[in-house]
């Protein structure tokens, strides 16, 4: 949690000193504070299995490549994203549709540069009325597809708008006509007025001119003592650049998530704490009106996961052939003009003091709200709480029983992407119970 520049050493303290220092005084009065049982009421995943799709050798539209998301329509249809990359560029990307029955529909969408086709795309949201909306980097565009699968429009992204792109989580508007969206923070933001918060958008994709409007606020962790120290002996255009300027020394490592779903009624619920703190906004207003909190505390990183984590890091360096380790090799324009390469020595990264309890976050057709904690280190999937919006609580799977869903759909529908030993994907489809919808 920890909303301020000072990471106090006491965990029991930072979710009430944390709500006061983010909110004020008045702010915390204002709102309804529902606190959820710390004691787990287990839930069965027996759910009813109503289709599959996916196979190793078939039909091309059984045959996945990347699933990379799945969605579902107002009518029940299933979307699955589907695509390939190599060298950081997306091959094969494709968008496949079924029925409620799992009966192949059509499939829409190819690699390449023209329009309504794919050039590294990175989401994908479905409206209820059908239209699919992807964010593709290459064309600086969100791509819109009818409920027929035909390209309706690109709507073009200005430069000071490539972090709403970049961003991996996107949204459909239940009330249709725009998609919720997370800016990336590995996009430097246009402009020279840093940001204040670390916002979720809700975009309006009426027209070939995007609006943004902010729907949550949040918090947004201090930056690394390192984030805007120059880098000794890179100098472009006369001056010395700064670690922020290069991409390095932004963040802190194990740093909360913003992880946020949207309500049917348009509200937003998410998280952006080390605590079990979900905030959720008021109706057509971005300030928190309640929150839900459970008496679980933050699993402490100590210095044995600090080094198994930079193990991990340099593991990962290894197999990419990457530079070593508080290394990164760099290019931009010489005094000439000329492309110059060096290699710069990295700051020590900072690391935050605890992991964030909440791994990931999902709302229902109908509402509920489905929240993943986190396992202990390494990452992994713990238990998944159930929760009405306005903070009943209905029950808890245990880890790895079922597992985050990629898609809620109506009338109970639930997609999940599983893997088999091969990591042959398959997407299955099935029904959850009235209670838990």
């Amino acid at each position: 949690m920890i909303p301020s520049a000072v990471f106090p050493a006491n965990p029991g303290t930072w979710l009430t000193a944390g709500f006061v220092a983010v909110l004020g005084t008045a702010g915390l009065q204002a709102q309804q504070v529902t606190e959820v049982t710390g004691h787990d009421r287990h839930l069965d995943a027996a759910f009813e299995e109503v289709f599959r799709v996916g196979a190793l050798d078939g039909e091309p539209w059984e045959m996945l490549g990347t699933v990379r998301t799945a969605a579902f329509d107002g009518r029940g249809n299933l979307y699955i994203f589907d695509g390939s990359g190599s060298g950081g560029r997306w091959g094969n990307a494709r968008i496949l549709v079924f029925d409620t029955s799992g009966e192949f529909v059509r499939e829409f969408g190819s690699t390449g540069q023209g329009p309504g086709e794919f050039d590294v795309p990175v989401a994908m949201a479905v409206l209820r009325d059908g239209t699919s909306v992807v964010s593709d980097i290459g064309h600086r565009a969100f791509q819109l597809f009818d409920g027929a699968g035909e390209f309706v429009r690109a709507v073009r992204v200005g430069v000071a708008e490539l972090p709403i792109l970049y961003g991996s989580a996107m949204h459909a508007d239940p009330r249709g006509a725009g998609v919720y969206a997370q800016p990336s923070r590995t996009v430097p933001t246009a402009g020279p007025a840093p940001p204040d918060s670390r916002p979720v958008l809700r975009l309006d994709l009426g027209s070939e001119n995007m609006t943004a409007d902010t729907v949550a606020k949040g918090w947004l962790p201090p930056p690394p003592e390192t984030a805007d120290g120059e880098v000794e002996g890179v100098v472009v255009q006369g001056r010395r650049v700064t670690y922020a300027e290069l991409g390095m020394g932004q963040t802190t490592v194990f740093e909360p998530e913003v992880l946020a779903a949207v309500l049917p009624d348009g509200r937003v619920v998410f998280s952006d704490s080390s605590a079990y703190a979900l905030k959720a906004t008021g109706d057509g207003d971005p300030e928190v009106a309640r929150v839900i909190t459970r008496p679980l505390d933050p699993e402490t990183v100590t210095p044995a996961i600090e080094r198994a984590e930079m193990d991990r890091r340099d593991s990962v360096r290894v197999a990419l052939g990457a530079p070593a380790a508080g290394q990164r090799i760099l290019q931009f324009p010489g005094s000439d003009g000329t492309p110059e390469t060096v290699t710069v020595d990295t700051p020590a990264p900072a690391f935050y003091p605890e992991l964030a309890i909440l791994h990931a976050l999902a709302t229902t057709w109908d509402g509920h709200i489905w929240v993943q904690r986190r396992g202990p280190y390494p990452e992994t999937d713990g238990p998944i709480d159930v929760l009405t919006a306005d903070g009943d609580y209905i029950g808890t799977f245990p880890a790895g029983t079922p597992g985050m869903p990629a898609a809620f759909g109506p009338e109970g529908l639930v997609a999940f992407i599983e893997l088999d030993e091969l990591d042959v994907a398959t997407v299955v489809v099935r029904r959850l119970p009235a209670t838990l919808r």
